[in-house]
């Protein structure tokens, strides 16, 4: 690949480390992942499996929502991989993934909200 020469040189010397920046594919899926966090009724529900297992009866009961809308926002979460789900009987429960991802997101809300986990 042929070194890529700047515009403008503001001493940085930043031509250098043009080949360690990231491909744009990466940040876009950086982005999708931040708007699908952009529904605040989605980032509740993803706080909330990650302190708990729930169908989505009881979630929809928990945030005061259908249960076709809770559905919906658990379809969106789970094809972003940052829940997962299990079948047992008829039933179907969802909890959020055992990922580093998941887990930062986690820790970003709380910190963000200035919240705890409920159980600590």
């Amino acid at each position: 690949m042929h070194p890529i020469s700047l515009p403008h040189d503001h001493g940085e010397a930043m031509e250098k480390h043009m080949e360690s920046i990231p491909k744009t594919v990466l940040f876009e899926m950086a982005a999708d992942t931040f708007k699908l966090l952009g529904d605040s009724s989605r980032i509740r529900i993803f706080w909330i499996l990650c302190h708990c297992e729930e169908c989505v009866i009881n979630l929809s009961a928990m945030v005061q929502m259908s249960s076709p809308a809770v559905s919906h926002h658990l379809k969106m979460l789970k094809a972003s991989r940052l829940i997962v789900s299990r079948r047992e009987g008829k039933e179907v429960y969802y909890k959020a993934a055992d990922t580093q991802q998941a887990a930062l997101l986690h820790q970003m809300i709380e910190a963000l909200l200035e919240i705890s986990c409920p159980l600590r």
